[in-house]
């Protein structure tokens, strides 16, 4: 066998390992990006730990086939960057949305969250989204109102029981 097979083998490999271990991954067009952007968002990218890579299509279809990727098949034309998130499946859409803003050459294409299939308006949906510990916080918040609200409620009765007592 040739080492390009082999190489190619090899990088196949690699690809489903990062997509098996990703619970999203978002395509995107870096077209058009200077060297210093593109550097910029990486560095975005590994804050968080969003694994970012450039892979050639066809060895990408050949290692999503049969996966809950596969679908993102249809969306692997011309140049692509896959950012996969590892922890949380949808900080790379927050990541490139925000990057993109600034950056009009960047452009969102499609991914796979959480094993669905997310075009474009879905993956800018799901962008706008809160953080899971947002969302926490305002669930939190919600159950602990009445709690609280209740306890101030005592302490003003109890309160007012003493000042009518004392008269």
């Amino acid at each position: 066998m040739s080492n390009n097979f082999d190489a190619k083998k090899v990088a196949v490999e690699e690809i489903k390992e990062r997509f098996s271990n990703a619970k999203s991954a978002v395509l995107v067009d870096y077209r058009g990006l200077t060297v210093e952007e593109v550097t910029e968002l990486r560095s975005k990218f590994r804050q968080a730990g969003v694994e970012y890579k450039v892979y050639k299509n066809n060895l990408v279809k050949i290692a999503i086939k049969d996966t809950p990727f596969e679908a993102l098949s249809q969306d692997l034309t011309g140049p692509n960057a896959i950012a996969f998130g590892i922890e949380d499946a949808v900080i790379p859409a927050k990541i490139i949305k925000d990057f993109a803003k600034g950056h009009k050459k960047l452009e969102l294409k499609a991914g796979i969250v959480e094993g669905s299939y997310c075009n474009l308006e879905q993956i800018i949906e799901i962008a706008d989204l809160p953080s899971k510990e947002v969302l926490i916080g305002r669930f939190l918040g919600s159950v602990k109102a009445p709690v609280a609200n209740f306890a101030y409620f005592l302490s003003n009765l109890i309160k007012e029981k003493e000042g009518n007592a004392e008269a």
